[in-house]
């Protein structure tokens, strides 16, 4: 039903995707939080002591972290697969690297480590893949000039690589301008070395998981709605020296759209964190009709988390916008496959942040849904999806993105014939096993 082959001359994969012969059913676990693994590492790379991470995320872009933070002298041992030690000289422990960090084609990784590297006294050079270099950085760069780092970039100071001579940093009072996650933890981390406190405040909530991390090592730090102020840190203290990652909620939304629209279909999704700035996804889906349950909610190293229970559903159109934009940024390649089976017009603006993900999201959704026979129109902020459309299979393109690469594999299983996706070693970036999970349940 899956089939994965290697092209000859290059190292494009593609994934075959026939239709689903028969309901979904199972009991499934997916990887763990991609966005909290990357903040886990380096928080305790900065922490006093000995920390232990249990189900660390398996992936191209979690292990580039894993790789900047060995070269900026943080001792970490692999335990398996998903378990590791990390051992911290401290909050200011860090060494100059000694080359070039390699951030792959990660984001989160370079603008996670743009804040931790403006805070020491010492050159750090930032780099990664093609792709990668065409992310914008200038909304990192600038609030940490403001704040005392010597930034270098291509593009006047907007894209990678990126030349950080840190230290000697001061605080800021700092609007963001888009309710952005990873600017916020970049700014929150390299507050740390700040020589006075620092005020930000957000357009809207984005997901806090940096927030809650730093208030369990001890740091000052108040938050008041879209307002938080952080003091200067002289340590960060771990009060539990063994923390476990939940698993990631963006890498279930896949297998909830899928339970969704393929008819007759009921699974469950165990120990997801359902954070809620992380869960727009479920309120837009239950807006449109879905059967979704949360049970068994407790929590996990500060993390509430629940088994997700999904019944397949005939869905409407809803409109998705405003704050509810940042709580779902990354569901919005899933969200838009869910929409081409929900009746009537399904909605989505200001959501332009969408144009600089690892693609362009609202252009690569467009071209290869239409593709398979939605009916999709582009805006500058977002997109109209009419539906319910019969999908039809067809050869389309991950454009190096993950998740738009998943999400057409999603649509596979309710078009006619068989779809083809090219590019599909995108995936490893934050879910190696897609195909084995899916296929389990088929």
């Amino acid at each position: 039903m899956l089939r994965c082959a290697q092209h000859d001359n290059s190292e494009m994969t593609i994934q075959t995707i026939q239709p689903a012969p028969h309901a979904l059913h199972g009991s499934i676990r997916v990887p763990a939080d991609k966005s909290i693994s990357h903040r886990a590492a380096i928080l305790a790379s900065l922490a006093d002591g000995k920390t232990r991470i249990e189900n660390y995320l398996q992936s191209e872009t979690t292990h580039a972290t894993l790789d900047c933070l060995r070269a900026l002298g943080t001792e970490i041992e692999m335990h398996d697969a998903t378990t590791l030690s990390i051992r911290s000289r401290g909050l200011r422990g860090l060494s100059e690297p000694k080359d070039v960090l390699f951030c792959k084609g990660s984001g989160t990784t370079m603008r996670l480590l743009a804040g931790l590297c403006a805070g020491q006294d010492f050159l750090s050079i930032l780099d990664g893949t093609h792709a990668l270099k065409r992310r914008p950085m200038a909304r990192v760069a600038e609030p940490l000039r403001a704040m005392g780092a010597t930034i270098l970039a291509r593009d006047n100071g907007k894209l990678p690589p990126l030349a950080i001579r840190g230290g000697k940093l001061h605080g800021l009072d700092y609007a963001l301008p888009v309710a952005s996650a990873q600017v916020k933890s970049a700014i929150l981390l390299a507050a740390l070395f700040a020589d006075s406190p620092t005020t930000l405040h957000e357009p809207s909530a984005s997901r806090d998981h940096t927030e809650r991390m730093l208030l369990a090592c001890g740091v000052k730090l108040q938050v008041a709605g879209c307002k938080l102020q952080i003091e200067p840190a002289t340590e960060l203290r771990i009060t539990h020296h063994a923390s476990r990652i939940p698993n990631d909620f963006s890498s279930a939304a896949f297998f909830i759209v899928a339970a969704l629209i393929v008819p007759q279909s009921e699974i469950c999704i165990e120990r997801v964190g359902v954070n809620e700035t992380r869960t727009g996804l479920l309120d837009a889906l239950l807006r449109m009709g879905a059967h979704i349950k949360i049970e068994n909610v407790s929590e996990e190293s500060g993390e509430p988390v629940g088994d997700i229970v999904i019944q397949s559903a005939e869905l409407r159109g809803t409109q998705v916008h405003g704050d509810e934009i940042p709580r779902m940024i990354d569901e919005f390649p899933i969200f838009a496959i869910a929409a081409t089976q929900a009746q009537g017009e399904t909605i989505v603006r200001d959501a332009q942040e969408l144009r600089v993900k690892e693609s362009d999201r609202i252009a690569t959704l467009a071209n290869e849904l239409r593709k398979m026979g939605a009916q999709i129109e582009e805006r500058a902020d977002g997109f109209v999806i009419t539906g319910p459309t019969p999908l039809h299979g067809a050869r389309v393109a991950a454009q190096s993105d993950h998740r738009l690469a998943m999400s057409l594999a999603v649509a596979g299983l309710v078009a006619r014939g068989e779809t083809i996706i090219e590019g599909w070693e995108c995936v490893a970036d934050s879910f190696p096993n897609f195909d084995k999970i899916l296929e389990g349940i088929r």
